[in-house]
């Protein structure tokens, strides 16, 4: 296996695996629970976890697996950049985007609810260097994914 193929494997395994942990840490550590669009970018993520690890042991036979695990860092990339761009208010949402938050624990279910805060994907809820979570992962994610994709298509095949 070549260099460029096992790096494509490393990083098609590696970045949806850390912003995902990002993503958990922040939502469990630092109480920042993820909105609808918050979760479209982590199930894009899922998917190209799975696609990577399938990958692992057939990446030389089969490396349409790792271009899949790249399509969909790609993805998630761009829901991020739809989700910055409606934190930002460069254009509206698709949805209402509100959902409550933290519903689990027994109890009143009715009571859990209307005290839930509601989560809106209109809102930037912690920023670095002016650039939100979401913002983050559509950099992170898009440089990566085509980064994996352009090792692929310097990977010679026999």
């Amino acid at each position: 296996m070549t260099s460029d193929l096992r790096l494509a494997q490393r990083l098609a395994l590696a970045v949806p695996a850390v912003l995902l942990a990002g993503a958990y840490l922040s939502q469990y550590a630092f109480g920042l629970p993820p909105c609808e669009m918050c979760w479209w970018q982590r199930y894009a993520h899922f998917a190209a976890l799975a696609f990577a690890l399938l990958a692992l042991p057939l990446a030389r036979t089969r490396p349409a697996l790792l271009a899949l695990a790249a399509l969909a860092i790609c993805v998630s990339g761009m829901i991020g950049g739809f989700h910055a761009g409606v934190e930002y208010g460069w254009w509206p949402g698709i949805t209402t985007c509100a959902q409550p938050a933290g519903l689990g624990g027994g109890g009143d279910p009715l009571a859990a609810i209307m005290d839930a805060p509601l989560v809106r994907c209109d809102v930037a809820p912690w920023t670095l260097a002016g650039v939100s979570l979401a913002g983050w992962n559509a950099l992170l994610s898009l440089l990566a994914g085509l980064a994996v994709f352009r090792l692929l298509g310097l990977e010679k095949r026999a």
